[in-house]
Formats: C-alpha cells, sequence, structure tokens
C-alpha cells in the first residue's frame, strides 16, 4: 500500500527549505531535551524565526556587565554616559535569557532603556542581583525595534501542532488587544486560523481582506495612507505556513510571535516569542521518514477494502432471535426486505437450519465463505472474543460493532484492549478486517442492499423513490436516524453511523466517498477526531469541494461541557471549535452553526443539486405583508430584480383574471393578499421567476386563506386535499421541472400545514419554514462551489 492510501491524504513531502529548516530545529531542540527542558529559550526561537525568513532584532549576548564592557572596549563603567549603546537608535532593550523564565516581562525581566553604555550596564547590573542564582545563559543587549502604539501595530504570530489537524497557524492582534478583540469580532475577522492543508496564496490573500489587521494597516483607513504593502504581511503568513511541516518534524509544539510590530521604519519585526517542545508519542503518534508525525495505528488498516462495507456481496449476522424480533432479526428482515442475495446472507446460529430462509451456521469458523460484511449484534462483553475469531480464522473484510458501552463507558478499558489485541495480532498475520463501531447503529447503503438502522419500519419509515446523491456521515446514530425522520422526501444514498471510531473514522470515509463522482452533497456530523483523522477529513473535504460538490459540516462538542458529553458519548476527542470552524470553512464546507441550519442546508443543496446560481437577482412572491418585508430585510448579497415589460403585461392579466387589480401592485416582493388563489399564486410566482431579469426566486406561502388548496383531505370539514395534482405543491413541482432557475419556498406555520411541506419536499421543492432562514440558507447555496 502507498502512503497515500495509508495517510488517506496527499503525502507530505518536505523541499530541500524546509528539510534545512527541520534539520535546524532538530539541533536546536537536542540541546533543550538534553537539558530537561520543555521549551526553548528566547534567544533560539529567535535563531528558528531568523531561518524562517522573519527578522528580529539585532542583538549581543553578554554574560554580564563586564562582558558587556570589554565588547565595547572599556574596562569600566567609569566615563561611559555618553558612549552609545552597540547598535542605533535612542533606545535600548536588556532581557534576562534563561531556560527557567519564559514570561519576563512578569518578573521584571525586560528594561527599556538610553541607549547608551551608562545606562545598559546599570540595567544589567540590577538584573544580574535580580537574577542572582537563577539558571542563566546570560543577557542580551538588543536593537530596540520603535512602532506606534497603535491597534493593528502590534500582532500575534503563531503555529502549534493540533492532535486532530496537525500543523496550523494563527494570526491576529497582538499586545494587549489579544483577548479582548478576539471575542469582540466575528470568527476569522480577528483571529485568522490556516493549515498547510487547505491554505494557498490566492485563499490567504481573500481571508485576509476580511482581518481587521489588514484593514488597519493594508486599506487605509479614511483620510490615511496604508501603511503596509498587503503583500508584506501576507508574506510573513506565509513563511510559518511554509515553515508548519518542518516545525512539526522536529517536534515542535507551538511557537508565539507576541508581539510582531510594524515598525516605524515600516517592517515586520518579531519583538518575543515562546517555543514549546511536544512529545508527539502522547498523542498516539509516531513519526514517519521525514520525522513527520502519523497516526500509526491506523497504518495496518486496509483502507483500500472499505467499498465492501458499504457495497457487500455476502454477509453474516450474529447476534438474531429465533422467535423474537430483537435487533438481530430486525436487521436480517431489512436485508432481506432491501433485496439482499439471501443465498450468500448467513446467521450465526447453533442448533438451527435457517432463520427467515437464510442458512444458518454453528460458530464462525464455519462460515463457507469470507464475508465482506459481518453485523454483530451481541453483549459488548462477547465482542473481542467474536471479532478474535473473525480475525482469526479471516472470515470478513469488514465488521459493524452495534454494542455501545465500548471506550465510552467506565470500566470497559479490558474489553477494548482485548479486542484491539486480537485485531492487532491478525492484522499482523496479514489479515483481520475493518471495523465500523462500536456504539453505532451501522449503515444504510441504497447500492448495498442493506440496513443495519434497527428500527423498526412503523417507527421510522425508510425514504423511498429516487435516490438522491447525497451521503449521511455521522458519529451519532440517533442523530443520523432523526435527520431520515426529518427528510422522508429524501432519499440518501448513503447512511453511516461510525459510532466511537475505533476503526474506521470519520476520515476514512469521506476519503472515500470524495472519490465517488455520483455523490454531490455529504452531510457529516462530528462529535470529535481520532488523532490526526481531522486533517485527513479537511483534505478529503478540499477535495469535494474543488470538484464542485458540497460537503455540509456540524461540528460537536463546542463547549466545555459539550466537548464533555461528547467525548462521554463516542469517546471523542473534542477539539477547538473556532479552529475547527475556520478550517472546514476554508476547505469549501458549507459550516452550519445550528443543527436547523444543517436540516436547512440538507434540504437545499440536496434539492437544487444540479442548478447553477447565474447572478444575484431575486424574483420573490408572497401572500402576506410582514413576509415580503421579512424577504426585503434579509436579501444577503442578492437584490430584488426588476420586471420587464412583457412580465408586468403577463402580471396584470393574471391579477385580472383574478379580480385583485384594485389591492395589488406589480413590484418587487409581489404582495399577493390573502385574496389570490392557486391559479393566481402559480401564474404570478411563474411569470416573476421566468423574467429575463430574474436569476433565482423565493416564495412564501401564507396557506391559511380560504382560497388556496393547502390542507391535508378531511371530506367531513372541508374540501381541500394538498394531493391533487391541481394543488400548490404540484404546480411548484412541475415548475421547478420546467425551469433551471434555482427557487426555495416559505410555509411559515403551524403543523397543520405539515402535509404541504411534505407535498412541496416530494417534488423536490425546497421547503423552508420562516424567510430568513430559506433567504439565508439560499445565499449561502448561491456563493458554495455548487452552484458555480
Amino acid at each position: 500500500m502507498d502512503e497515500k492510501s495509508k495517510r488517506g491524504l496527499t503525502p507530505v513531502r518536505l523541499d530541500a527549505k524546509a528539510r534545512a529548516l527541520r534539520d535546524e530545529a532538530i539541533r536546536i531542540a537536542a540541546r533543550a531535551k538534553a537539558e530537561g527542558r520543555g521549551a526553548l529559550t528566547e534567544l533560539e526561537g529567535m535563531a528558528l524565526l531568523s531561518a524562517m525568513g522573519i527578522r528580529t532584532p539585532r542583538y549581543w549576548l553578554v554574560s554580564g556587565a563586564d562582558e558587556f564592557l570589554g565588547r565595547l572596549g572599556k574596562k569600566t563603567s567609569t566615563n561611559v554616559s555618553l558612549v552609545p549603546g552597540p547598535f542605533p537608535g535612542g533606545k535600548a532593550v536588556v532581557k534576562v535569557i534563561s531556560p527557567e523564565i519564559l514570561h519576563k516581562t512578569e518578573v521584571q525581566g525586560v528594561e527599556i532603556v538610553d541607549n547608551t553604555a551608562a545606562s545598559i550596564v546599570d540595567a544589567l547590573r540590577r538584573m544580574e542581583g535580580r537574577f542572582a542564582g537563577a539558571r542563566l545563559d546570560g543577557f542580551t543587549v538588543n536593537e530596540f525595534i520603535a512602532f506606534e502604539p497603535k491597534l493593528g501595530h502590534e500582532m500575534i504570530f503563531g503555529y502549534r501542532f493540533a492532535p486532530d489537524f496537525g500543523p496550523v497557524v494563527s494570526f491576529g492582534p497582538g499586545g494587549i488587544y489579544t483577548e479582548y478583540l478576539a471575542t469582540k469580532f466575528r470568527q476569522g475577522a480577528a483571529n485568522l486560523i490556516l493549515s498547510p492543508r487547505v491554505s494557498n496564496p490566492k485563499a490567504l490573500e481573500a481571508l485576509l481582506r476580511e482581518n481587521v489587521i489588514y484593514g488597519l494597516l493594508c486599506a487605509g483607513l479614511r483620510n490615511t495612507k496604508p501603511e503596509l504593502a498587503p503583500e508584506a504581511l501576507q508574506r510573513a503568513i506565509q513563511h510559518f505556513l511554509d515553515a508548519a511541516d518542518a516545525l512539526a518534524a522536529a517536534g515542535i509544539g507551538e511557537f508565539e510571535v507576541n508581539p510582531m510590530v510594524l515598525s516605524r521604519a515600516g517592517e515586520l519585526v518579531a519583538l518575543d516569542c515562546l517555543v514549546t517542545l511536544k512529545e508527539f508519542s502522547s498523542m498516539g503518534l509516531a513519526l514517519d521518514k521525514d520525522g513527520l508525525p502519523v497516526n500509526m495505528a491506523q497504518q495496518t488498516r486496509p483502507v483500500q477494502e472499505i467499498g465492501r462495507i458499504l457495497k457487500p456481496a455476502s454477509a453474516a449476522i450474529i447476534g438474531v432471535s429465533e422467535k423474537g424480533m430483537n435487533n438481530g432479526r430486525i436487521i436480517l428482515r431489512n436485508l432481506i426486505e432491501n433485496g439482499f442475495d439471501t443465498s450468500h446472507l448467513y446467521v450465526v446460529k447453533a442448533g438451527i437450519e435457517s432463520i427467515d430462509g437464510c442458512r444458518c451456521v454453528p460458530d464462525v469458523a464455519s462460515l463457507p465463505e469470507k464475508v465482506d460484511l459481518f453485523v454483530l449484534v451481541i453483549p459488548a462483553a462477547s465482542t473481542p472474543a467474536t471479532l478474535a475469531q473473525i480475525a482469526t480464522y479471516d472470515k470478513a473484510w469488514s465488521v459493524i460493532v452495534i454494542p455501545g458501552g465500548l471506550e465510552e463507558k467506565a470500566g470497559s478499558e479490558s474489553i477494548v484492549a482485548e479486542m484491539r489485541r486480537a485485531l492487532s495480532e491478525a492484522r499482523g498475520q496479514g489479515k483481520g478486517p475493518l471495523i465500523n463501531g462500536g456504539n453505532c447503529l451501522g449503515i444504510r447503503s441504497v447500492p448495498g442492499k442493506y440496513n443495519t438502522l434497527f428500527i423498526p419500519e412503523h417507527k421510522l419509515p425508510m425514504p423511498k423513490g429516487k435516490v438522491e446523491p447525497l451521503a449521511v456521515l455521522s458519529q451519532s446514530g440517533a442523530f443520523a436516524i432523526c435527520r431520515i425522520s426529518k427528510h422522508p422526501a429524501i432519499n440518501p444514498k448513503y447512511t453511516i453511523t461510525c459510532g466511537n471510531q475505533m476503526d474506521l473514522t470519520i476520515g476514512d470515509y469521506l476519503d472515500y466517498l470524495a472519490q465517488d463522482p455520483d455523490l454531490h452533497v455529504i452531510a457529516v456530523y462530528v462529535e470529535g477526531f481520532k488523532p490526526l483523522d481531522g486533517e485527513k477529513t479537511l483534505e478529503a473535504c478540499r477535495r469535494i469541494t474543488e470538484s464542485g460538490r458540497s460537503v455540509i459540516f456540524y461540528r460537536a462538542g463546542r463547549t466545555q461541557a459539550g466537548a464533555g458529553a461528547a467525548a462521554s458519548h463516542t469517546a471523542s476527542i473534542a477539539g477547538d471549535y473556532p479552529v475547527t470552524r475556520q478550517l472546514f470553512a476554508q476547505a469549501g464546507a458549507i459550516v452550519c452553526d445550528s443543527l436547523d441550519e444543517f436540516d436547512d442546508a440538507i434540504t437545499l443543496f440536496t434539492l437544487l443539486d444540479g442548478r447553477k446560481a447565474r447572478g444575484n437577482r431575486l424574483a420573490a412572491v408572497s401572500n402576506a405583508g410582514f413576509e415580503c418585508v421579512a424577504i426585503a430585510d434579509n436579501l444577503g448579497g442578492m437584490v430584488l430584480s426588476s420586471f420587464g415589460e412583457a412580465t408586468k403585461a403577463e402580471l396584470e392579466e393574471i391579477f385580472r383574471a383574478a379580480r385583485i387589480t384594485e389591492i395589488v401592485d406589480i413590484h418587487n416582493p409581489l404582495d399577493l393578499t390573502p385574496m389570490a388563489g392557486d391559479d393566481a399564486y402559480e401564474g404570478s410566482f411563474r411569470a416573476a421567476l421566468l423574467d429575463p431579469g430574474a436569476d433565482l426566486g423565493i416564495v412564501g406561502i401564507v396557506p391559511l386563506t380560504v382560497m388556496m388548496n393547502t390542507l391535508a383531505a378531511d371530506p367531513a370539514v372541508h374540501s381541500e386535499d394538498v394531493t391533487r395534482e391541481d394543488s400548490i405543491a404540484a404546480r411548484y413541482g412541475r415548475l421547478m421541472r420546467e425551469t433551471d432557475k434555482p427557487f426555495v419556498t416559505v410555509v411559515d406555520t403551524g403543523p397543520l400545514y405539515d402535509p404541504l411541506c411534505r407535498e412541496l419536499e416530494k417534488y423536490g421543492v425546497p421547503v423552508f419554514r420562516t424567510a430568513d432562514r430559506a433567504l439565508k440558507m439560499l445565499e449561502l447555496w448561491r456563493n458554495s462551489p455548487a452552484a458555480r
């Protein structure tokens, strides 16, 4: 297996410059490690910055005042009051250098003094007394970098190795403004998070234009000139991105420069830095041949066989009840009802020949073939032994482990350890299946003709009809089946729940699904990533969106309490949410801030699949004044279209036929009032949408008017029936088929009108329950790769 297959992402290769930086960083870090230090000194950090191409202040390193005088050619401090310091300028900076003192300002380890030998000597002697007995490397006399103490002139640049995403780079306001501005600006406007996996110069340039520091320094405020060329700021950030993998390969955990200042000479200069080391083995990582951290636990997995779990030709189930309808029996019935080939469907159960027409075998060893899929629906305590048998006898390519309680429940550690031992031994012999789960509901695969979501049909009817180019990938089984329940008219090609990710991960699946050109929308719910799996997921997301397809992404476990709940539920590593959000947005994903947004995005991106946004001109129709106002208030980057003369004439004729000419004016949004019936409603929106000046549309249906057919059939009470061919739902369904212009509907009412919404979705018409939600999602879609 090549390295790309093992890592699931494009192999990282260090070029000559990066290898030189790595080797220098390793040399510097080796001294720190030999001395038992977990951090570099400031001078060691500054040496790395210089190697990265970052400007640092010039300095002298001295053991104390006497050595300083000696370097000046003076024997004593007498009569040196007029002798200048070693560097030009009116000020000098004196610092203590000690591996034990990382935050010098807090212990008076930094002094800014007049740039005379006398003042510098006095400062050195004060520090000699102040730090007597401390472990010192000496003191530095530094060039003073003059800068304006204004907002934006102090910045923070940083690198850190994240357990889930690998190397990431940060940039934002520095000095005393760092924490304050981070809480006052929207994400990405103050502090920018970047990854070398998804960042490129063009993308970085676009992100910087939305950043407050760029606005202050590079854009020029009113009546002022830019103080820094945009290329200089971008180049400094790019230095960190270019260095990120080399720093990781050298075992650097964090590298923070605070502040980086804009000097009065117009240069970006790093004034201080803090560099810490990291043992990546504590994250479950090892190093590849270039020294880059990799997840060794995932190196022996046969992920190239992942297709067998999604499209199995043979399967076996253990845990099927002979008499009762337990979860195992429900799964067996599901496979049979989905058309799975029963001649290659087996039940592991002793003492019986068949169940539901499927052959039974007494134990794992008796299976007549190596099955593509083995489903375990047995207690957690029995799982390790069964997996050991499957692995030892090499009887399955993949296994879905349904039982809960593995990893996330206290006391299950020994069970998990035994399972991993058996799997490791089998894989060492070239055997051992891929495992999905545990604590999952498994998978529903339409092309695989199976469904292990063990929910009875009367509790969760499975979607029927057209298979949409959609995959739902979720750590939580309950979350996935709730999405099925909320979208009964949308039939995903795959619904995958991976639970604890004990073996197969979110990144594994997304990497595989990225290779399926028939999947246009992939909705991902994540509670946490296994080590470096966020990196793998991120790059797979980038590949999908660059191909013009969509990834809808929701990250749970954002708060401390939520992260704790996620960890207890799926044994996830719940990382830093702002990092996750920014990186996936940069990879092109539709990052949802709420579960409602996630559902809205599934609806819109699936039902508008294949359509393109020609522009931003919106045709809008409603029969309620409040909704017309709401539409106008929530346009985002869209504008209301102007109707041409032919469209105006057509609308006037529709209004005359509906006898609403006296109460309806022609303008956009078009307010039809409750007096418009189905004919006028359809005709008006059709004319507005198909007008050459419109690129996309929205129609609000306030269905309470007696003039419209909007209720489910109830002959004893009324004559309406939303399932009739002349209903407004069927009419808009026909319009959706007749035009490639995208449009959405709004039904802002209570549950009485849920049947109307279901009919609209059945016809492939996106429906939302409020206008603001509809327009927000339409704007997201319009700006997504899928709509371009």
